[in-house]
């Protein structure tokens, strides 16, 4: 097993309360039935969470990370220039504000799919 895997095995073993919170909602399709993984490998990089279908990255940020903007910038940039979407949010936020959380991940799902549906729509045109 790689090196990327067995560290993204390692954080799902060692979750802070915000990841394991945020798990809780998301886990087994719970979220508006869309699917999600925890710390998986994508362009590189761990995302804390993943929707696969609609390629949208959840990404929990607290005390360890807040030295760490230019990075956290530089990560974003790759994985949106990979085609990802990537929603950030405040280890806080999802611990205080939970529901707020979960309704603007469930709006962006939304969005997704909506912006999903009317490229698959105009890319059919002309298609016998």
């Amino acid at each position: 097993m790689d090196s990327l895997r067995l560290r993204a095995r390692r954080l799902r073993n060692f979750a802070t309360d915000a990841e394991r919170c945020l798990w809780q909602h998301l886990r087994l399709k719970q979220l508006g039935g869309y699917k999600f993984r925890r710390q998986v490998p994508v362009a590189g990089y761990i995302a804390d969470f993943l929707c696969p279908e609609l390629r949208l990255v959840v990404e929990l940020d607290g005390g360890q990370h807040s030295e760490r903007a230019s990075y956290d910038g530089r990560r974003t940039a790759v994985l949106e220039s990979a085609g990802y979407r990537v929603m950030r949010y405040w280890n806080d936020d999802v611990l205080l504000r939970t529901s707020d959380v979960l309704e603007d991940i469930l709006r962006k799902l939304g969005e997704v799919q909506v912006q999903r549906a009317a490229r698959g729509k105009s890319g059919d045109k002309g298609k016998i």
